[in-house]
Parts: C-alpha cells; structure tokens; sequence
C-alpha cells in the first residue's frame, strides 16, 4: 500500500476494506510510520496473549527516507505505541492538529517546516493503530493543546477510501472539536494512470492540509 504514482494497480490494498472487515475486533489494522514502530507492533503480535490476526499497510519508499529511520535504542526500549504525539511543537501554539497515518505523516513534517518555519503552529499526531481504534490514547493526545480548534484527518487516498469512511463514522462523535478529511477527491479508481498528474494531486492535498 504506497501512493507513489505508480498508477491504481499499485497503490491500494484497500484499507477500507479491512477496517470493514475487522469489525468486533476481528483483527488488528495498522500502519506503521518507523522501522522501530513496526518492531515493536510485530513484537507484541507475537508475545502477547490475544492472537488475533494483524494486518499490516507499509510501502517500500519509507525504506529510502532518511526521515523515517529509527535509532537502535529505538528498538531496545520501549513499546508499540498506538499513538505517536508531536514532541517538537509548543502545545499552547497549536490551534490545529493534522491526524494522518503511516507514510504521509513525512510529507506532512516536511511541508510543515517549509509554511510554517521554525515555530509551527500545526501539530502532527500519528495514528499506528487503525484498529481497534486507540481513542483513549488519542483524546489523551488532543488533551495535551489547550487551543485547539479543529482536527484534520489527511490521507493519500480519494475520500470514499482508505481509512476516512471509518474515521469520520466512528471518531466525528468522540471528539469535541471539529473534525474536517483532507484527501484526493471521490473516485472510482484508487489512484490516476499519470505520474504527474500523481503529483500535481499530491501537492495539492498538502497545501489544503496547511491551509
């Protein structure tokens, strides 16, 4: 799964479909954004007591960021961890958060640092669980901005795919500030046929997120 322009046969595994599917816990849906974060996921799959089946969306460009690298002490400390917060922002600043998953959470910190500098005002929280829906951990998250306004669900996918029809129908009541889905727009097919076409939609989706 890896909305890179290489045209709807090699974009989607239709998360949607899983999280259809995975329904009264069936299994575990989730997309990690760090080698460390994929450990540790595969790590507790296979130690802990609930076997239920994991699915697991990574595309092979987040082999060739440097971004998305992790420290060895990454992988020897800690956990999996359903929810990944935004250390590097001032809490009080922040008025909007960006939610995402998996590979586009680094083009989201890369086009942060280009809007907004070296004091953003839009935090990027990462969801590495899809489901079960971690919302405990992430209204722990949202809790730390005493500011916010709005959360943006940002995904690669058009908006009647990927994980937004699941978002917006079980997450739009549990949150108290408006929850708003930037994506590509409704179609039929799960990505274009033209490379630039890809990334003419691409650059649009991240100045809409930003916007």
């Amino acid at each position: 799964h890896g909305y890179e322009g290489q045209g709807p046969d090699h974009s989607s595994a239709r998360i949607e479909r899983f999280l259809a599917l995975a329904a009264g816990e069936a299994f575990t849906v989730a997309q990690p954004s760090t080698p460390a974060s994929h450990f540790h996921l595969l790590r507790r799959q296979s130690l802990d007591d609930d076997h239920r089946p994991l699915i697991v969306f990574t595309p092979k460009s987040m082999l060739r960021r440097k971004e998305a690298a992790s420290d060895p002490a990454e992988f020897t400390e800690g956990g999996f961890q359903p929810v990944i917060g935004d250390d590097g922002i001032d809490p009080q600043a922040v008025e909007k958060v960006l939610l995402c998953s998996g590979r586009i959470s680094w083009d989201l910190f890369a086009e942060r640092s280009r809007a907004e500098g070296d004091n953003p005002r839009t935090a990027i929280v990462r969801l590495e669980q899809l489901y079960p829906r971690p919302l405990q951990e992430l209204q722990t998250e949202l809790a730390k901005y005493p500011n916010l306004r709005e959360v943006r669900w940002v995904q690669d996918e058009p908006a009647n795919m990927g994980p937004w029809p699941h978002m917006a129908l079980h997450l739009t009541s549990e949150l108290d500030v408006a929850f708003f889905r930037v994506s590509r727009p409704e179609s039929a097919a799960p990505s274009v046929g033209s490379a630039a076409v890809h990334q003419e939609e691409a650059k649009t989706l991240l100045k809409q997120a930003f916007s």
